[in-house]
């Protein structure tokens, strides 16, 4: 039997141009994030470096664009989140004096900003993680909406980019009970440090996510290895020893032609919705296990709340040989629904990239692949590219969010795409 005969059937969807803008401020658009509101779903709220934030009222058909400001700075690696009560936070790198990466306080720490109008304005935020002279960087976010707690977890370095060997990157967690006005003091949840270089010797990735009984799951990469780690009393203890969820054969940090960087960090996501499923933790990466001109896109799971993990799965349905990267996972909250967004360069033998969806609706079993760029985009290393895209799904509607280059320019992307 073809379970996948059970999955609808795909064409290749809208595509909404959010941001084309490469003359507002100094970095061109990239890294972009998006949310909808489980609150009202016809809000959706998205960011992009620099400190570009956009809204929509209409379901994603049309767009807003701000530039946000804080006191504490704006500088990039942009988190959108929304809570069950209507609350949008947008996290993101600091930089006090504006002065970027001269400055002795860039980095400092991690910015949280606040909107409760669907976006359209922002308060001047709170922070996290400030322990000078060390460097906090590569956040994420996710929201307990049973208690309306907020948890982070982020990479702090002892001093970006050094090679000293006493300089070391660890992982660390900070939660906010009051929506994000304040934040409890940093704490180190990984057991084991890695180098300041920013490679595949560092201790980077860490993306939250929280289970349908309020438990924290959390997983990042290092030294070619996927750890996990836990907390079931709302970050006050965690697991003594981390627990290796799957390997990533060549690490997170590789080459992809036409990238300046690139990476494959995992991604963790659990069902909580009321599916046979409920419960299941996911972790989504890439790595290439299969040789360098093989990138591909995984996923591994586990049903005993991490504990133990099942055998990786390859996402992509293509033949080898060819490049996937850049993926980010949703799991839709009503439903338990699997989507993955990445880069695909199947259909072609050069640079040129697509982007595509993999949904499951069968706990990740078995997965469909469908194009949803409506053309081919050519990226070059002379324009930074950015690290990561990224998908919200509610209530069957899908919204990935991506970066493409067009003549040197990029732009932002969402695609119009409802399983409803």
């Amino acid at each position: 039997m073809d379970r996948l005969a059970n999955f609808p059937i795909l064409t290749i969807p809208q595509n909404i141009l959010i941001d084309s803008n490469n003359t507002l401020g100094s970095f061109h658009p990239c890294e972009p994030s998006i949310c909808i509101s489980p609150a009202n779903p016809n809000q959706i709220v998205a960011g992009a470096v620099l400190n570009r934030t956009y809204h929509s009222l209409d379901f994603g058909r049309s767009w807003s664009t701000q530039l946000v400001s804080s006191t504490y700075g704006v500088y990039g690696d942009p988190v959108i989140i929304a809570d069950k009560h209507g609350n949008f936070y947008y996290a993101h790198l600091a930089d006090p004096s504006g002065k970027g990466r001269s400055s002795q306080d860039w980095l400092d720490r991690i910015v949280i900003q606040r909107s409760e109008d669907g976006g359209t304005s922002w308060n001047n935020g709170s922070f996290a993680g400030y322990r000078p002279p060390r460097d906090q960087d590569k956040h994420w976010l996710a929201v307990d909406d049973k208690s309306k707690a907020l948890y982070m977890t982020w990479t702090e370095f002892d001093k970006y980019g050094s090679a000293d060997s006493n300089d070391r990157s660890r992982i660390l967690f900070s939660k906010s009970v009051d929506e994000g006005d304040q934040w409890s003091d940093a704490i180190s949840i990984s057991g084991v440090e890695g180098n300041c270089l920013d490679d595949d010797q560092t201790t980077e990735g860490a993306v939250p996510t929280v289970g349908p009984k309020g438990q924290i799951y959390v997983s990042w990469s290092y030294d070619e290895k996927i750890y996990f780690d836990k907390s079931l009393d709302a970050g006050g203890h965690w697991l003594d020893t981390d627990i290796i969820a799957a390997n990533q054969m060549g690490g997170w940090s590789f080459d992809i032609p036409g990238l300046g960087r690139a990476n494959g960090m995992p991604i963790t996501a659990v069902d909580i919705s009321k599916s046979r499923y409920r419960g299941r933790i996911y972790i989504n990466y890439c790595d290439q296990s299969n040789g360098s001109d093989d990138t591909d896109v995984w996923i591994v799971y586990s049903d005993d709340e991490g504990n133990s993990w099942s055998a990786p799965k390859r996402v992509n349905d293509d033949g080898p040989g060819k490049h996937q990267f850049f993926t980010w996972m949703s799991v839709d909250p009503t439903s338990g629904a699997i989507y993955i967004v990445f880069y695909d360069r199947r259909a072609h033998d050069d640079n040129h990239t697509d982007v595509f969806l993999a949904y499951s609706f069968d706990g990740g079993q078995h997965f469909r692949n469908v194009k949803i760029s409506s053309s081919t985009f050519l990226p070059n290393t002379s324009i930074f590219f950015g690290d990561y895209n990224n998908i919200s799904a509610y209530k069957g509607r899908v919204r990935p969010i991506w970066t493409r280059m067009d003549e040197n320019k990029t732009s932002i992307w969402t695609a119009l795409i409802d399983f409803r």
